[in-house]
């Protein structure tokens, strides 16, 4: 892979006479850009955090390990050794991404979309056998109680000294699973104490390149707690640049030009929602009483959006999408009636 994208940096650099930005937005190629700074460095344009924050940020024990260091406001961090003491709620989360969608980690223990897995107390988390078959996979901290409407993200992106050029405040509003999975309908808001706090912890650190923080508001004492920090662009891009701050053209038009940005307010008018996976938010929210039908329709139906697949003027990613859904389930389906029929043939022998 790294053979691969220094080979297209080759490329065009030869076509343009210049270096490009270097754009990446998963873990996995997070994880292949911090392994190869200074070869990467030969063929683009990139901004990358210092080795022990870029390290520190990459594996949850390390991250932790990072903000004890640093101080930052993270949950309390819980030892497998003394996990079955541990009589409150507990969040069980992977230590890494890498190579996540098909790890056996997260067929065995994290089902859908869900990141996490919240237990009663550290007692139930230990007696799970796929929590104690992975434990070294996995790390342990103290759940911070409150609903989706808690989870808070300050996004941005800094210079080469680790100060914030420009940045937003986001809140999600649905996840699927509820509380522990993926985004499924999210806004933007302005929030001044969230955003300079954000700052803060990001010059503190510091951050540089682009960033996400992530934060959940305790229900009961109103504290912010840092769950996690991506050295790298998301999701958000899309519903900022619907927004009005576009962090990708920033950064484009920094590492390009050193041109930084007028600092200017963003609108909060758009969200963001995958139909998909906020559907299903919907039936296990429905499922506790806790959301109707109308109320989701309407919050979906009265509210402009911008969506991850479809866009009218670039309709291509959602055909590919429907074309992928349609070849997997195609397969489950021949897959069905493949058992089906040894079922009967060796019934029928």
């Amino acid at each position: 892979m790294i053979a691969a994208v220094l080979d297209a940096g080759e490329r065009l650099l030869a076509l343009l006479g210049r270096r490009v930005p270097l754009m990446y937005a998963d873990d996995d190629f997070l994880e292949l850009v911090c392994g190869h700074p200074d070869r990467l460095r030969e063929k683009y344009l990139l901004v990358l955090n210092d080795p022990e924050v870029a390290a520190g940020l990459l594996k949850k024990d390390r991250f932790e390990a990072l903000a004890r260091k640093l101080d930052l406001p993270v949950p309390r961090s819980l030892p497998w050794e003394a996990l079955c003491k541990f009589k409150r709620t507990v969040l069980v989360k992977p230590r890494s991404k890498f190579s996540w969608h098909d790890s056996p980690l997260r067929a065995q223990l994290f089902r859908g979309h869900a990141k996490a897995v919240i237990f009663e107390n550290g007692r139930a988390a230990a007696a799970q056998p796929d929590v104690e078959r992975f434990c070294d996979m996995l790390t342990f901290q103290e759940y911070v109680p409150g609903d989706d409407r808690q989870l808070w993200s300050f996004h941005g992106f800094s210079d080469e000294q680790g100060t914030v050029i420009a940045s937003f405040v986001g809140r999600k509003l649905r996840t699927s699973p509820p509380l522990m999975g993926e985004s499924s309908f999210i806004e933007m808001v302005h929030d001044e104490d969230l955003a300079n706090y954000g700052r803060r912890i990001a010059e503190q650190v510091p951050l540089k390149g682009p960033f996400k923080m992530d934060f959940k508001a305790d229900a009961q004492s109103g504290k912010h707690f840092l769950l996690e920090v991506n050295a790298r662009f998301n999701l958000w891009e899309c519903l900022g640049a619907a927004n009005g701050v576009n962090l990708m053209q920033i950064a484009y038009d920094y590492l390009v030009e050193g041109k930084r940005p007028v600092p200017q307010p963003y609108r909060t008018d758009t969200l963001w929602i995958s139909v998909p996976l906020d559907f299903r938010a919907y039936r296990e929210l429905a499922a506790r009483g806790e959301l109707s039908f109308f109320g989701w329709l309407s919050s979906v139906v009265f509210t402009r959006t911008v969506h991850n697949h479809l866009a009218w003027n670039d309709p291509a990613p959602f055909v590919m999408a429907c074309v992928s859904w349609l070849v997997r389930k195609s397969h489950q389906l021949l897959e069905r009636i493949e058992k089906r029929l040894r079922e009967w043939l060796s019934t029928a022998s």
